[in-house]
């Protein structure tokens, strides 16, 4: 084992093959430590957010004078803030049909320039006036044929046929993922594009603009009266549906169908697993989902589900559900909210048709009359195609790289004044968008010694401390014994492999270690040993070491992927943990008093870069190998719509001597400039390889 092995649960591109609706693995096995601290950690957590959801809401002038904010925060966490320009949607009809119970229009606009949408427009046989009009947004319903991709709008067609038949028009749209042009949903799910999180970019936010500007289109034709519009949508387009209902009020009644479940359910029963990216926003403000239903409030709004869906689970379900009453009864509107439960698996069933039919039927026609026919389809896939040869321009199948714009490149202060307000709007930006699932007040460390034994010479003292509530973390500290007074520690972040004293410590307390899953030297590998008068520390932050949890890549994704779900990411609360294990490293006695050195190595290093911006500052810092973006290293919940690492490497800078040990200096030219300008030391930021290092430290000793 090496180095490698503490990066593993940071740098997990992993392709691997998961299907979209697999059940999450909740098989009962013997959990580790790790997999115990963890699962108490979600649940907590969890429960934190589910408790404050909400909570302030007591009259309705409580949430009518919040809600236009709430609104502007989802549409944020969307990427939709500010909303972008409605540009000229130039949407053609590419073909039309002619059936025996509606017509059929084929067509196809662009919600941004490049941004193609897919759509079916199903039309009433004979009207005589504007008729309501529904968008049918679809779940994943893949339909392909030689390669050749039909869309999901064909597998969800019986929804737009049956309220053609009915008297209403519906736009049934194509998603991203799935859809004539095919996009992706699964980026952090299967591709391993976790800079989608630094990035702030999630595909929900696309669907929900795709479905506003459906919207856009459906006034625009003459058949649609565009006071009376509705949006339905099952699984994937059940989320959507939640998306644009909460985000346009020309949504006057909703349908979401198997779209939306709690907290709880995703993270703490794992629902998480089941689910691509699509089904959720970047949730920076920390939110749990009734609070999305709630701002569909009071319009009318239905809510269908299953008895038996593993995906969104009953409970859950019912949860939200109740919360969103709540609401709703503040607006004595209680007939305005609906919930319509249906025996059966996560499924497009019969009978959740007719509950949604029948609310468009009341909600947008003022009929309450029986519901006396279901969704039947009636056409080929190849006859609700759009396109015969794809658009050269489209951006639809890479819209993940542009939907969501990142930070331009700063310019150099030229004065201390102008690097003071850049540096703090920084450290704003950080805290409230970035790190906000830090808590809020640190808690007591409780240091505390687990053991201290000495062997050979050496005297290994290992330290407990408590980061933030249920997450209890370990500092190895060792010396020689008759070590009298410390000249220096070293504090390394992660990979002990080459730490000084590490192989002898490794043999000496072998069986102490192995417990902890500390890996063995590495063989062959050249001895350091250990100075004198010098105090050697490591700290694992959590996941690794004695803390690490369920190695396998499935588990290693989705328990990535429920810290996001909570508003943090793993590297941001392994940075909270570096931030932490410098304040217990200043309380440890026999470490008092001495200048404190750190080091960490690949995506620990930006780990620990963050922890020093907001933790003591140590006397040194040394990374090396340091990624020189988030888009190629640990990802922070939009941190790169703000800055990038090597600004944060020139705040760091300020507050204390570092050291980038790398042979890319051009990477780091905006620290360095920053440093040359401002006039800092040349000790404050040191730029250079290991060998350039290695050279240096000789040519001091000469």
């Amino acid at each position: 084992m090496n180095a490698h092995f503490f990066a593993s649960a940071i740098a997990l591109a992993l392709a691997a093959a998961l299907s979209i609706l697999a059940p999450a693995d909740v098989s009962a096995q013997t959990a580790s430590p790790g997999d115990t601290m963890l699962a108490e950690y979600f649940r907590a957590e969890t429960a934190s957010l589910a408790e404050r959801c909400l909570a302030d809401v007591k009259t309705l002038e409580d949430w009518t004078s919040r809600r236009a904010e709430y609104r502007r925060q989802l549409a944020e966490m969307l990427g939709l803030d500010p909303m972008p320009e409605k540009t000229d949607l130039k949407a053609v009809v590419t073909g039309k049909r002619e059936h025996e119970f509606f017509n059929v229009e084929n067509l196809q606009f662009q919600s941004r320039p490049g941004l193609y949408v897919t759509a079916n427009l199903y039309l009433p046989k004979k009207q005589d006036k504007p008729a309501p009009a529904v968008l049918y947004v679809c779940g994943h319903g893949q339909v392909k044929k030689n390669g050749v991709s039909y869309g999901n709008k064909t597998t969800y067609q019986h929804h737009g046929e049956w309220l053609a038949r009915n008297g209403f028009v519906c736009l049934t749209i194509d998603t991203i993922q799935l859809g004539e042009i095919e996009g992706i949903h699964h980026g952090t799910y299967r591709e391993g594009m976790w800079w989608w999180n630094s990035r702030g970019y999630t595909p929900a936010g696309v669907e929900a603009w795709n479905g506003i500007r459906a919207l856009d289109y459906l006034q625009s034709r003459p058949e649609v009266d565009g006071e009376k519009l509705g949006v339905a949508g099952r699984s994937g387009g059940g989320a959507y549906s939640w998306w644009v209902a909460a985000l346009d009020e020309r949504v006057k009644a909703a349908v979401p169908t198997a779209g939306i479940t709690d907290l709880e359910n995703h993270v703490v029963d794992g629902c998480v697993e089941g689910h691509c990216d699509c089904m959720f926003m970047v949730n920076t403000y920390r939110w749990d989902y009734p609070q999305v239903a709630a701002l569909v409030a009071p319009r009318a709004l239905l809510i269908t589900n299953t008895d038996k869906d593993g995906i969104f689970p009953l409970d859950g379900v019912e949860r939200v559900h109740r919360k969103v009453r709540e609401i709703y009864g503040l607006y004595g509107a209680d007939n305005q909210l609906g919930l319509q439960i249906s025996e059966g698996p996560h499924k497009d069933i019969q009978e959740l048709q007719v509950a949604e039919f029948h609310w468009f039927n009341r909600f947008l026609k003022g009929e309450d009359a029986p519901v006396e026919n279901s969704g039947i389809k009636y056409l080929e896939p190849e006859e609700l195609k759009v396109f015969e040869t794809l658009p050269a321009d489209e951006i639809t199948s890479h819209i993940h790289d542009t939907f969501v714009p990142i930070a331009a490149a700063p310019q150099t202060p030229e004065s201390k004044q102008t690097w003071s307000r850049q540096r703090d709007a920084w450290r704003q930006a950080l805290q409230e968008k970035c790190l906000a699932g830090w808590p809020q007040s640190p808690a007591p460390l409780h240091l505390s010694e687990a053991f201290s034994e000495q062997r050979e010479g050496l005297r290994l003292t290992v330290y407990d401390f408590e980061s933030q509530p249920h997450v209890r973390l370990r500092l190895y500290v060792w010396n020689n014994v008759n070590l009298k007074r410390p000249s220096q520690v070293s504090l390394a972040v992660g990979d002990p492999a080459s730490l000084p004293g590490w192989s002898k410590l490794r043999r000496n307390f072998g069986e102490l270690l192995a417990a902890d899953g500390l890996p063995e030297p590495v063989a062959g590998q050249e001895e350091t040993p250990l100075a004198a008068d010098a105090i050697q520390a490591l700290f694992l932050p959590r996941g690794l070491g004695a803390t690490a949890w369920d190695e396998s890549p499935r588990k290693q994704i989705q328990n990535r992927r429920r810290f996001m779900l909570l508003g943090q990411t793993l590297a941001g609360m392994q940075a909270w943990d570096v931030r932490r294990a410098l304040e217990a490293m200043r309380l440890i006695e026999v470490a008092r008093g001495a200048p404190l050195q750190v080091s960490a190595r690949g995506d620990l290093a930006a780990v620990t870069l963050y922890g020093a911006l907001f933790g003591p500052s140590p006397e040194k810092l040394t990374l090396s190998e340091l990624p020189v973006s988030h888009s190629s290293g640990p990802d922070l919940l939009n941190v790169m719509r703000f800055l990038d690492l090597p600004q944060v490497v020139a705040m760091v800078a300020e507050r204390g001597p570092i050291e980038l040990l790398t042979a890319d200096r051009e990477a780091w030219s905006y620290p360095a400039a920053v440093a040359q300008n401002l006039g800092w030391p040349e000790s404050q930021l040191k730029i250079g390889s290991q060998a350039t290092a290695e050279e240096n430290e000789e040519g001091a000793s000469q």
